[in-house]
């Protein structure tokens, strides 16, 4: 067993040392966090990728995601081909009053138009005016960080392994073709 009291004279030291100490405290609105590199701040839109699929919304727990949208015909890319329609987004917007911040949507998103974005200094007087519609989410999209570099050791994802195999055996037939344009262009002169 120990001296009676020494937990307290410990104790009391601690605190001695800490009041002695100069103070670490960051003004906030003064001096700018410095926040680690991919932090979850809010949800930026890359409108352009978004193709109004509605899996966002649909997988959200909350219901904090709100889009509106109509179908647009698109003419024909090519002459006797048939005329398609598309999804054309008319509203996105989130309520982050309700959002709890847990990523799905950014996840479940196929078409990579949401990211996190590290901006944190959203505030509202408002409680009504925590839902912020496309426009606000678009800004947001700006500050969204590149994403980090593959790992050099990594193997080759499978997709792009099929897309080069493609492209290389495609460049190898052209230029079969033209050697063989070449040869027959040779004889005939």
């Amino acid at each position: 067993m120990g001296i009676p009291g020494s937990g307290l004279a410990k104790g009391l030291a601690v605190t001695l040392r800490t009041m002695t100490r100069k103070s670490v405290t960051a003004q906030y609105p003064d001096v700018q966090p410095d926040l680690a590199p991919r932090t979850r701040g809010v949800i930026g839109l890359f409108e352009e990728n978004c193709t109004v699929c509605m899996l966002c919304a649909r997988e959200c727990p909350d219901w904090c995601i709100y889009i509106d949208s109509h179908k647009e015909t698109v003419p024909p890319a090519a002459p006797g081909g048939r005329e398609r329609s598309r999804n054309v987004l008319d509203r996105f917007a989130i309520d982050f009053a309700l959002c709890m911040y847990c990523g799905i949507c950014i996840e479940v998103c196929p078409f990579d138009a949401l990211f996190w974005s590290p901006e944190f200094e959203y505030a509202e007087t408002d409680i009504r005016e925590l839902t912020h519609e496309r426009d606000k989410l678009r800004e947001w999209m700006w500050t969204v960080p590149e994403p980090p570099a593959p790992d050099p050791a990594a193997e080759e994802p499978k997709e792009i392994a099929a897309a080069r195999k493609t492209a290389d055996k495609l460049a190898a037939q052209q230029a079969a073709e033209a050697q063989e344009h070449r040869q027959s262009q040779g004889e005939g002169t």
